[in-house]
Order: C-alpha cells, then sequence, then structure tokens
C-alpha cells in the first residue's frame, strides 16, 4: 500500500494553500496512494499567531473540513487534515485538530493536539514560541482502527514525549502521523532523529508531514518530510518547498517484525 506525506509552505492566505494542498493531493493519488496527511497547519500560516481565529470552525461544518471530506470522498483515500483550527472551550484560543477522513468523506477520527510549544529556542535571536496563548492542548490519546491499519495521531511537538505513543498501544497501533510545522532550528537538530526514534521504539511505521519553507511572518519552518519503516530506514523523504513523499508500506511486514524482534513484549514499566 502506497501512503504520502505533503509537504507545503503554507501562505497567510487561505485560497492560495487549499488551491496547493488540492494539487499535491492528486499528484499523491497519481501514484496510487491510499493513505495521504497534510502538514500542520496546512490552511493557515498567518503573520501573527492570532489569525488563526479568523478561519476557526466548530467541529463537524465549516469550508476547511468540507474541503477535507470532499478531497477524500473524490479521490477514495484516507486524508489526515494536518492540523486546522477548531472551537474550543476557552474564549481566543483554539484547538490544534488533526482530522482524519475516510474514503466516503466521513471523519473517522479526532486528535487535538496535546503538548503545546512554550519554547525559547535561541535566546541570542530571541526565538520562541508561545502557543499556548492560543490553542487550548487537548487530553486524549487517538488511534483510529482503519481497513489499512490502525493509525495513531500526534502532531509536531507531541514527538518529543515518548510516553504519548507508548499509550497508543493499547490500541495496537501500527502507523503513526505526525503533520508538524517543525522550526528550521529545532529541525535542523532533532528532526530525524525524533521521527526515527518514534519508529524504532514503536516498531511503528512513520508518516510526518512538515512544512518546508518561510512564511508571511517570516519564520522558516525545516521541511524533510519523509516516511520511515518500523526499522528506521528512511523509504521517502523530500527536502523543502512543496512537495510529496512517497512510499509502499508492508504491514505484514511490519508483523513478521514485531514477532522476531519483539521489543514491545518486552517491556518492564
Amino acid at each position: 500500500m502506497n501512503v504520502a506525506a505533503i509537504q507545503m509552505v503554507s501562505t497567510d492566505t487561505v485560497a492560495e494553500n487549499l488551491e496547493m494542498a488540492q494539487k499535491l493531493i492528486t499528484e499523491a493519488v497519481s501514484d496510487q496512494a491510499k493513505l495521504v496527511t497534510l502538514p500542520e497547519n496546512f490552511p493557515l500560516m498567518g503573520k501573527e499567531d492570532a489569525d488563526r481565529l479568523a478561519i476557526v470552525e466548530q467541529f463537524g461544518s465549516g469550508p476547511l473540513q468540507s474541503f477535507l471530506a470532499e478531497q477524500s470522498k473524490q479521490h477514495q483515500i484516507w486524508l489526515l487534515g494536518g492540523t486546522i483550527p477548531l472551537q474550543s472551550h476557552v474564549a481566543d484560543k483554539v484547538l490544534a485538530a488533526s482530522l482524519l477522513y475516510s474514503p466516503e468523506g466521513v471523519c473517522v477520527a479526532h486528535y487535538d493536539k496535546i503538548h503545546l510549544f512554550d519554547v525559547l529556542v535561541d535566546e541570542t535571536n530571541e526565538e520562541s514560541y508561545k502557543e499556548s496563548n492560543t490553542f487550548e492542548p487537548g487530553n486524549s490519546v487517538t488511534v483510529a482502527e482503519t481497513d489499512i491499519g490502525n493509525i495513531g495521531l500526534s502532531v509536531c511537538y507531541d514527538l518529543r514525549f515518548p510516553e504519548l505513543y507508548r499509550k497508543m498501544h493499547d490500541n495496537n497501533v501500527q502507523i503513526i502521523t505526525a503533520p508538524s510545522a517543525f522550526t528550521a532550528t529545532t529541525g535542523e537538530a532533532h528532526w530525524q532523529s525524533l521521527l526515527k526514534t518514534r519508529a524504532i521504539e514503536n516498531l511503528c511505521y512513520v508518516i510526518a508531514s512538515n512544512q518546508g519553507g518561510t512564511h508571511a511572518n517570516g519564520r522558516e519552518t525545516w521541511g524533510h518530510s519523509m516516511i520511515i519503516d518500523p526499522w528506521g530506514s528512511i523509504l521517502a523523504c523530500v527536502d523543502k518547498g512543496p512537495g510529496v513523499a512517497i512510499a509502499a508500506i508492508d504491514l505484514d511486514k511490519q508483523t513478521k517484525l514485531r514477532n522476531m524482534f519483539p521489543t514491545l513484549e518486552h517491556r518492564k514499566l
């Protein structure tokens, strides 16, 4: 089964981003992808963090969710909508929601980003981020049981918290998705290492769609969207700019590996 990680350089104009997403989804489908993932914040990388409040939607309705439903149904694919801003219970804050759509255009899984990126990346140039100013954190682990495998949903900064992925094994996770907007600074240092580690320690396929360029607010994201197998091998990668990483995954091969190398059964804690 072919899967695809789409990389974008999202702008501060939603229409432009949806047009680009549609083009890249079509490209992935032309290579027979059955599961396609979009990056974090794919519909908007605004000049200000608060810009996302202008496009917030209630879960179950809105143009962004309609776009995802239409694309999945039109192409008969499983489609992960990176993240979109959904209404939270806190005034002036949103949820960073990752939504999985079936080939029938139905949202079958909904994950709200748990770990928020509140960090000082570089003291010298004062590069810092405070996602908690505009996001409300989620609190639930999500694994979608589908006919193409059990898909665990996570987002970007979540990659630094291995306990999240261990919890996914309560539902026999096979494929981990990690839509991201990793900064160039942290991406160069940690992106590949984190992705390979999550794949190896969980004996999972990892599909990581990243933003990959310079955005309207001057922020630079790392790119290098990739697909990694349970042994830690990189099956496909996009460097910078918009593009599609596509690779074949084999869940029977994964099961055989888990039987031969049963580290998941050897856990003591």
